[in-house]
């Protein structure tokens, strides 16, 4: 399906969480990003993803086409469930423009960002608003 040329210049975010699915393994993750990142890459999406053993946060952004396609297929990734929009809004500009999908996850030199944004001693981006969860993704991108 081609893209609508009439609404190729409009960019959307969109953020949301959703709850990784028990089976979700190390591999399974690697397989997921690298799979995002050459996705991505070819539809002009950019964004960034945080992952922990049990949720996904994730901000995307591209062409308005292209992010509802994407969305349809999250949806129906088996690999997560409980997906909840936090966030979808027009664009002007990029945020994550450098990184068709960029990543990070929970360690100890990034353990105090994590406690900055959550309500709770664990992460959890359910307990996030939208501007919380973004704060959260731009400072740990920073490190």
């Amino acid at each position: 399906m081609n893209q609508n040329s009439n609404d190729a210049h409009i960019l959307i975010s969109m953020t949301y969480a959703s709850r990784a699915h028990p089976d979700v393994s190390a591999k399974v993750f690697n397989e997921i990003l690298q799979q995002a990142q050459n996705n991505n890459a070819a539809n002009g999406i950019t964004g960034m993803l945080i992952f922990n053993k049990d949720y996904f946060l994730q901000t995307i952004e591209g062409p308005r086409a292209h992010i509802n396609r994407l969305l349809y297929g999250l949806i129906s990734d088996q690999r997560h469930y409980d997906l909840q929009l936090l966030e979808t809004r027009e664009i002007k500009h990029r945020g994550w423009a450098k990184w068709s999908m960029n990543y990070a996850s929970p360690t100890e030199k990034n353990a105090a960002v994590y406690l900055k944004y959550s309500t709770t001693v664990n992460f959890n981006p359910y307990l996030l608003n939208a501007e919380s969860a973004n704060e959260l993704m731009r400072e740990l991108s920073s490190l």
